[in-house]
């Protein structure tokens, strides 16, 4: 179940948004990297960023839609304090990924795509990381565990605490 968290943008989260778009000139070609420094500097790309950025770069709003929604990296949700990826490529599918996708949800009481309530965790699942012969792969933040099993999970959790 998704729900539409909507945000009022205040005036320096626009002045932040057009300081983004002006260092890359304005240029609808850009982007993708307006994109991900809007993404790091507010977390995710609500409607209404992204509403701002098209009106920036004088584009229209469903090809600013059309790149969040292709593009994996991207979130129109926040993410918790510590995001969880499990990678669900073929190796680490055919090693287990899901039932460590599984430990994850049970022990978090997530689905995937979700956040916890205090914003502590969030839930994703990837196609592929490129560390297949550490499958199968979980991220944390930044921080990527190998050969992870179900029985590994709450030590992992344990970390974030």
């Amino acid at each position: 179940m998704s729900t539409t968290i909507k945000i009022e943008l205040r005036q320096q989260d626009l002045k932040k948004i057009h300081e983004i778009c002006d260092s890359f000139n304005n240029e609808p070609l850009e982007l993708i990297n307006i994109l991900h420094k809007t993404q790091e500097h507010f977390g995710y790309l609500p409607a209404e960023i992204q509403d701002a950025v098209a009106d920036k770069l004088n584009i229209s709003t469903a090809q600013v839609y059309g790149v969040v929604t292709f593009y994996s990296f991207f979130t129109m949700t926040p993410k918790g304090k510590h995001p969880i990826s499990i990678c669900m490529g073929t190796a680490c599918y055919v090693r287990g990924a899901e039932r460590i996708l599984d430990e994850f949800k049970k022990e978090l009481g997530l689905q995937v795509g979700q956040t916890t309530p205090d914003g502590k965790f969030s839930l994703s699942s990837l196609r592929c990381v490129g560390a297949c012969g550490l499958a199968p792969v979980v991220i944390v933040g930044n921080k990527t565990y190998g050969r992870v099993a179900p029985d590994d999970v709450k030590a992992i959790l344990k970390e974030y605490e």
